[in-house]
């Protein structure tokens, strides 16, 4: 086969997400791409959850459909996925469990393998999982020694006899299965490895490194935890102070409180979250600081599905914050953008004396996926803006002086004869409030108009900065597949398919979102004929905004909002609609 889409299913505990993420190891390691996705709940123990894991011999743009290699671990696994294998795929299953015949499409291959019993007498019964995996990959005829180098890398923190258990349990379920003499799906596997494996939790963690991060603060929070995990494991040292808070509220002041002294700061989270940073994120658009916010989305509204994937937030990060203050929002399409939206990010809030927003979502922050050596460049530029000279004229300072780009001298505490006041009210240029006794005179309400549209005129600064859209697929389509952000890699399959079978299909595809690039995208939809909105959200958030901005209507809109990931059939399936019916 030129690639296997394998899924592990079973309850939280039973070793799932390891067992995948050992296999898609093994696999890069043998040249292979890959793209993961992994469906779990917010339970320790027990619940139904599940990993895929799609490797191929050719880049993967998504985590793949329907499995042809399931690897079930419990009874509920059994039941929903094993009528999902098609012909020509294998189930590996335990002894223990019961497949109703009917259930199995014709030409799958039933595995029964003693998983439980043969841990037991190991001396581990959650070890089922490595037996399992064992079993897999005689099947798919890779040799044992890449499983072995995985086993050793996953568990090697632990104690060395909980290692070799496990290399037992691997070997036993391994040679269970003709140890890979007799392969039913064999894969094209031995390709020289030269590719990394990262999540875009991980990619823009990397970013900010790169970016020179001096101070990232977090609350745990699904989706988004990777990033704390990552940064507080790597981080210090390499010169990054990494606080865990006690909630979101402290998190984007304390960020705001290091970048106003200078830091490089940071901060990220998930939809629930940013709604708690919403009011400290004015003060940092009213004091003119610079802070990067990373929103890894997940369902709402409220607690939601804290597990599961969306793109609802855009509303929400397009006005957050009483008022108008400028803001620029970039939503990366894949791990290497991750990376690059965050340095990005830190360039653009210093520059511009601002916050900047990265949206991801869960479905690009947690899935792993391969990497080429060469697509993250570290030497990137660091861009901090217009600094006052500590060996200047410092009378007067004005710190939020009038100036034609609205960007005014910056400051840091401690530099001698440049003292100013940073408060969360309007303010004069020296930074001396004109709230709450001179409001309304009418000297000072020329002032605040005055110093509104001084902050305001950055938003032309950074729209200059901001990337256009893509088009991606034929100039003379008949239909253009309207995504942003994390959709690109399933949009991007879908045309593939449809144009394979004759159709003419294309994408425009948008990753900085704010401030709009008017212009460039008016140009790019004159030559569409036809359009599709694709989204992860109930509203059409950003065909709305598409609309606000341009006056263009989208012709139709695919929505999706069930948690689950965009699949490229789904895509296809609609296209296909919208090109027949119209609609």
């Amino acid at each position: 086969m030129s690639e296997v889409v394998f899924r592990v299913g079973g309850a939280a505990g039973d070793g799932v997400a390891s067992t995948a993420e050992t296999f898609a190891r093994l696999c890069v390691r043998g040249g292979l791409y890959v793209h993961t996705y992994s469906s779990y709940q917010s339970v320790i123990r027990g619940g139904h959850t599940w990993t895929q894991v799609r490797a191929a011999s050719e880049p993967v743009l998504c985590q793949g459909e329907d499995p042809n290699l399931l690897l079930c671990l419990n009874q509920q696994s059994v039941d929903i996925h094993v009528p999902l294998v098609p012909a020509g795929g294998a189930i590996v299953y335990d002894d223990a469990l019961r497949i109703d015949g009917s259930a199995v499409r014709p030409g799958v291959r039933l595995v029964k393998l003693p998983m439980r019993e043969t841990a037991q007498a190991l001396g581990e019964a959650t070890m089922k999982n490595v037996v399992a995996l064992g079993g897999a990959l005689a099947l798919l005829g890779i040799p044992f020694a890449p499983l072995e180098q995985s086993i050793r890398d996953v568990f090697g923190h632990k104690k060395a006899e909980v290692v070799e258990m496990n290399l037992k349990a691997a070997h036993a379920g391994y040679d269970a299965v003709g140890g890979g003499t007799a392969p039913d799906l064999r894969v094209p596997y031995g390709a020289t490895p030269g590719r990394m494996m990262m999540t875009g939790n991980e990619a823009m963690a990397l970013g900010a490194l790169a970016a020179g991060v001096k101070f990232h603060a977090q609350y745990p929070m699904t989706p988004a935890s990777g990033i704390l995990h990552w940064l507080a494991s790597n981080g210090p040292q390499r010169g990054v102070l990494v606080k865990q808070a006690e909630d979101e509220l402290a998190v984007i002041n304390m960020a705001i409180g290091a970048a106003h002294a200078g830091a490089r700061a940071m901060c990220a989270t998930s939809g629930g979250g940013f709604s708690l940073m919403v009011e400290a994120l004015g003060e940092a658009g009213m004091t003119e600081t610079p802070v990067v916010v990373i929103n890894v989305q997940r369902t709402g509204p409220s607690t939601g599905l804290p597990t599961k994937t969306e793109q609802g937030d855009l509303n929400l990060v397009l006005g957050a914050g009483q008022g108008d203050w400028p803001r620029a929002v970039l939503a990366p399409r894949n791990a290497p953008e991750a990376f690059e939206s965050v340095w990005r990010a830190f360039n653009l809030a210093e520059v511009y004396q601002t916050p900047v927003i990265v949206l991801s979502d869960l479905y690009l922050g947690e899935g792993n996926r391969t990497v080429e050596r060469d697509a993250l460049d570290f030497n990137v530029p660091i861009l901090r803006g217009f600094l006052q000279a500590e060996d200047g004229d410092p009378k007067p300072y004005k710190r939020y002086r009038y100036t034609e780009s609205g960007i005014s001298p910056r400051a840091f505490p401690g530099m001698k004869g440049y003292q100013f006041v940073a408060g969360t009210d309007e303010h004069m240029e020296s930074g001396v409030l004109i709230s709450d006794i001179l409001a309304g005179v009418p000297e000072w309400v020329e002032e605040r108009r005055r110093m509104m549209e001084k902050r305001m005129r950055k938003l032309e600064g950074l729209r200059r900065e901001l990337r256009p859209p893509e088009l991606w697929g034929p100039a003379d389509a008949d239909l253009t597949i309207v995504s942003w952000g994390s959709t690109q890699g399933a949009v991007r399959e879908a045309i593939g398919r449809l144009n394979g079978a004759g159709n003419r299909v294309n994408s425009l595809e948008f990753f900085d979102l704010f401030p709009f690039k008017v212009e460039e995208a008016q140009e790019l939809l004159e030559g569409a004929k036809r359009t599709l909105c694709v989204e992860g959200n109930y509203t059409g958030q950003f065909a709305h905004l598409l609309r606000a901005e341009t006056g263009y209507k989208v012709d139709e809109l695919f929505a999706k909002y069930d948690g689950e990931p965009i699949e490229p059939r789904e895509i296809a399936a609609r296209a296909l609609q919208v090109m027949k019916h119209g609609g």
